[in-house]
């Protein structure tokens, strides 16, 4: 899907990249995913715990490094990418799965963190947090905010400990967003898309006119029209849109019910994890795999506003698949080592 929609920009363009060129960029980042997640496999998901810390810090120095003139590369607006000769690297996709386990690892250190300990730690979150929210990319804030939400129930933190500092987070953050001009713009064109065909509302229109033309059982592969630049940045955002007009509802069927069965494996192996530890890794990495394919079919499906979320193994985006590629072999590390110790045992 990712040369297909990519090739037809470059042909419609007359670009100077070749058609192939996504596509081999897209398999570049999957052989340095499988290389990386064989390292993990290896390693196993306990290293990578007492790796926490110093992955946390490294991380936060990466998205510092977002915002220096000549290393970080704004575009449309956003200062989330690091540019390294043609790669572009986008470390708040990582921050997504190592904010979780930084929590994880601290917060399992004792059987019950105090309220100092627990405000320090969520100030010590909040930095690369706040990092995320000043790029801007208000869409992964929401996504590592939910995912700290659930660690707070899993790891029974007392409600009277995040609650009123989640509302505070919340509501400066709102604040802020506010002050973001492209922010309102988003909520007013969600409502009312129709009012701005020519602008911020066509890709939501355009959006449904894919999906919605692709009917039971689609037009066939390659045969999409809206790719074709009536919908701009298909190979991304929007590329399941793609996926539904040349499919139709039983491919789009067939692409949920495969990110349901992602979220029931995880859980399951979540519940057969050998200590607590693994059982938090497992439960919350597959939230953000499931929670971001929620996210951007629902943008695209029109039932959301936009949030810039790509849909995991799927988009183009080498930094979420080499994530998610990694985040996927820490939970089969899990199971795998559940698996070793009902053989021993």
């Amino acid at each position: 899907m990712v040369f297909n929609t990519t090739s037809a920009e470059v042909l419609n363009r007359s670009l100077e990249c070749g058609t192939h060129h996504a596509l081999l960029k897209q398999l570049l980042y999957a052989i340095l995913g499988g290389v990386g997640a064989f390292f993990v496999w290896v390693i196993g998901y306990r290293a990578i715990l007492s790796l926490a810390k110093p992955l946390f810090y490294f991380t936060t120095f990466l998205l510092i490094l977002v915002f220096i003139p000549g290393i970080g590369q704004q575009i449309n607006g956003a200062r989330r990418w690091l540019g390294f000769f043609s790669i572009s690297f986008q470390p708040s996709e990582f921050a997504k799965f190592v904010i979780p386990l930084y929590y994880i690892h601290v917060a399992t250190l004792k059987k019950m963190l105090s309220f100092k300990e627990f405000i320090k730690l969520i100030a010590t979150i909040a930095v690369p947090i706040s990092l995320i929210l000043i790029e801007p990319d208000n869409g992964t804030v929401a996504i590592i905010l939910s995912s700290l939400v659930i660690l707070f129930f899993l790891t029974r933190v007392k409600w009277t400990y995040w609650v009123l500092p989640l509302l505070v987070f919340l509501i400066g953050g709102g604040v802020v967003a506010s002050q973001m001009a492209h922010v309102p713009d988003r909520i007013h064109i969600y409502l009312h898309p129709e009012l701005d065909l020519q602008g911020k509302g066509h890709q939501p229109h355009q959006a449904k006119i894919a999906a919605g033309s692709g009917r039971v059982f689609g037009k066939g592969l390659g045969e999409s029209l809206q790719k074709l630049e009536y919908l701009p940045e298909a190979r991304s955002d929007y590329i399941a849109a793609i996926f539904a007009e040349e499919f139709g509802f039983m491919g789009i069927l067939l692409l949920i019910i495969v990110y349901m069965m992602i979220g029931y494996l995880g859980l399951r192996m979540a519940m057969l994890a050998p200590d607590i530890q693994g059982t938090y890794v497992v439960a919350i990495f597959t939230f953000l795999i499931c929670i971001q394919a929620f996210l951007n079919l629902g943008v695209v499906s029109g039932l959301l506003p936009s949030k810039g979320t790509n849909l995991p193994f799927f988009s183009q985006g080498g930094s979420s698949l080499l994530a998610n590629c990694l985040a996927v072999c820490v939970i089969l590390n899990v199971y795998k080592l559940c698996q070793s110790q009902k053989k021993y045992s």
